[in-house]
């Protein structure tokens, strides 16, 4: 393809034409659609795609501005076969907040993105294996950029440790040197990897605040990663040590009881994280800073069952799978 003449390509997407009522009514079809970047736009040959629970909650109208007609799809990994001179060819993988929400994005053989937004992928690392990183490493890194990024001596309390978040929470973290704590709702260990060795606490068994404050010394936890929100709002409330952050990323119930007394006597730092207000270009920023542990193998891709990938035309069971609360990596693969 040229360099400097932008071509229409012509891609098979999936689409959603209309809102689905629930997660059960979603109904993707297959489409062809010519797609044609800007000057300084990248046109990307999709090799693998990951489905995300953000993906299916747009689909049935929980995010207000997403639009329909429109291509989901936030994370992908792909080679360049369009765009400004000397960006063809490169082996790049990406996401973004934009993308699949307000416009068309990555479940799809093709895709245009801007420039800034890629990053190099890693030779070591696989298509789907790429294109599994996105949002769960996006928002785990973005929550310590805003909070601060843990230190070797800090502890750092992970609650919803096995989902994917918190597994990149906890590398992140493992790499920074911090101390790791998880908590799960039932007894299992962690699953994911790490580059030192995390206690679980079985919040089903145990008081998770006194289990913290006894291990640390009576210190409490520096950081609190919160990936499941108001249920365990108290629980990582009074685990936080003095000058605390606690990083919260979701919510079932919105409104929680809050002890504004402990809060500011604590000095305490609550940081909302929305990777859906992130652009393509600062989502290429976050996983920029993130490609040095990549890199050196302190942080590692999510492993891909076969079983959990899928092509295009099997976008519906895809969906189901993310629906039904998989555990597993979901992916497309064109």
């Amino acid at each position: 393809m040229s360099l400097v003449d932008p071509k229409a390509v012509q891609a098979r997407c999936v689409r959603l034409n209309a809102k689905a009522e629930n997660a059960a009514a979603i109904a993707p079809v297959v489409e062809r659609h010519a797609l044609t970047r800007g000057r300084t736009d990248l046109v990307i040959e999709v090799k693998a795609a990951a489905v995300n629970p953000s993906d299916v909650k747009a689909a049935t109208g929980l995010m207000p501005y997403a639009v329909f007609p429109r291509t989901p799809g936030r994370d992908y990994a792909g080679v360049v076969i369009d765009g400004p001179a000397g960006t063809v060819g490169r082996e790049v993988f990406g996401s973004s907040g934009d993308l699949g929400i307000r416009r068309d994005g990555t479940h799809a053989t093709h895709l245009v993105v801007e420039a800034d937004a890629v990053v190099e992928k890693p030779k070591a690392v696989s298509w789907e294996e790429a294109a599994g990183i996105g949002v769960p490493f996006v928002t785990a890194m973005e929550g310590f950029r805003r909070a601060g990024l843990p230190k070797s001596g800090e502890t750092v309390l992970v609650f919803g440790v096995n989902g994917k978040v918190g597994q990149a929470a906890v590398q992140i973290a493992t790499w920074q040197g911090a101390r790791v704590i998880g908590v799960v709702r039932k007894a299992e260990f962690y699953e994911g990897h790490s580059n030192a060795p995390v206690e679980v606490i079985d919040a089903s068994v145990t008081d998770v605040a006194a289990r913290v404050r006894e291990v640390t010394g009576g210190k409490g936890a520096d950081i609190v990663f919160n990936t499941v929100g108001d249920p365990y709002f108290q629980a990582a409330h009074k685990s936080l040590g003095l000058r605390g952050r606690q990083i919260l990323i979701a919510a079932i119930d919105r409104i929680v009881q809050f002890n504004i007394l402990e809060f500011y006597r604590g000095q305490h730092t609550y940081v909302g994280i929305d990777t859906l207000g992130l652009s393509s270009a600062a989502t290429g920023a976050v996983l920029r800073d993130l490609g040095p542990g990549f890199t050196s193998g302190h942080l590692k891709p999510f492993p891909i069952k076969a079983n959990a990938v899928y092509p295009l035309e099997r976008a519906k069971e895809a969906y189901d799978a993310v629906a039904g609360s998989s555990r597993d990596r979901v992916i497309l693969k064109p």
